[in-house]
């Protein structure tokens, strides 16, 4: 689930321990654009305080005001709809043509927000079914294949981890790397055997593994909601994870080094049984061009080609690092005072590049 979701929930459950009357919003349809998707969720405090989005703004600023003005009597859940008229779309700031509808439930004991928390934060996928009639709420196993549904007077949620990282190696880049990861929202592992390493290891929310990559990757069980990530530069490590990794349908796999390197590792890998069609899927050198060169730059290149990929968005050659490099080598004509991406010469690198 999103971490804007989980804050929500943690704020929830938090503020009703305090004494404090808490309303969850939930977006559960929404038609044409919409600035936040189905599922995302809103936690409003009596005193008009909030924690999450639902739309980017103008909603959340309707429904504050009427928590201060009438504050939160209702037991029962409520569905309400927003934008549907111009004029609507119009005060509500959603684009031409954007409705949405949310539910808006008093929280109690009967709506079991402590144990759903509980469950997410101990990184189980659950269903939560919410009957708009009674306000009751039961948990349930999820698939991450399931949905939110609104129906038949019931609204079925689905939270916890709904996608998985790998990483390989555990170094400076794959710190900074994985704080963001888990602020996306990705259940993270990391997987490194060398000692040196591990044992300086200090980033909370992710799982450390010792084993080898190769045994990682198949204990895992990587299914098309998976990210694997191979940050060692040592090929014994980083090969191990990607020959199994690019046989799995996992949606990216990926590789930190250079282009002669990146070249280098595939033609290892086909000694390996690594087909054309499974090299193909491979990213590497990984990221987008930013012209990146810090572990904290280079983490937020990676990611951001992670997320287009599990977004289904294709990116064009000249935003991969491959492909703009190379155009910008030709269109500098390989000089010695290279264009930077800002346009402005800049004095050719004295060192290589971290993310070359």
């Amino acid at each position: 689930m999103d971490s804007v979701d989980l804050e929500a929930l943690k704020s929830s459950v938090r503020w009703q321990a305090e004494g404090h009357r808490v309303l969850l919003v939930t977006v559960v349809r929404t038609w044409g654009s919409s600035p936040r998707p189905e599922g995302a969720m809103l936690a409003v405090r009596d005193d008009g305080l909030v924690v999450g989005s639902v739309s980017g703004g103008c909603i959340e600023d309707d429904i504050i005001d009427r928590v201060r003005r009438e504050g939160i009597r209702s037991d029962r859940p409520e569905s309400v709809k927003y934008g549907i008229s111009a004029e609507e779309a119009h005060r509500f700031g959603l684009p031409c043509g954007g409705t949405i509808e949310l539910v808006t439930e008093p929280l109690s004991a009967k709506s079991g927000i402590a144990e759903l928390l509980a469950a997410v934060e101990a990184g189980r996928l659950v269903s939560r079914r919410l009957d708009m009639a009674s306000g009751v709420a039961t948990l349930g196993p999820a698939a991450v294949t399931d949905g939110l549904a609104f129906e038949a007077g019931t609204l079925t949620t689905i939270h916890g981890p709904r996608y998985r990282m790998l990483v390989i190696g555990a170094g400076q880049l794959s710190k900074y790397l994985c704080q963001i990861s888990v602020g996306l929202g990705f259940q993270v592992t990391v997987c490194d055997p060398r000692e040196e390493y591990t044992e300086t290891w200090d980033i909370p929310g992710v799982t450390m593994v010792r084993t080898m990559p190769d045994d990682t990757v198949l204990a895992m069980r990587l299914d098309e909601r998976c990210a694997v990530i191979a940050l060692t530069h040592d090929p014994k490590l980083d090969d191990l994870a990607l020959m199994e990794a690019l046989h799995t349908p996992a949606f990216y796999v990926g590789a930190l080094g250079s282009r002669r390197n990146n070249q280098a590792r595939r033609e290892r890998l086909k000694e390996f049984d690594v087909t054309d069609a499974e090299l193909a899927r491979l990213h590497g050198p990984v990221g987008i061009y930013i012209g990146s060169r810090t572990p904290p730059e280079i983490a937020i290149s990676i990611l951001a080609e992670v997320i287009a990929a599990k977004n289904h968005v294709s990116l064009p050659d000249i935003l991969q690092v491959e492909g703009a490099k190379a155009a910008r080598e030709i269109a500098a004509g390989e000089a010695a005072c290279p264009i930077s991406p800002e346009g402005e010469a800049q004095p050719a690198p004295t060192t290589p590049a971290v993310h070359s």
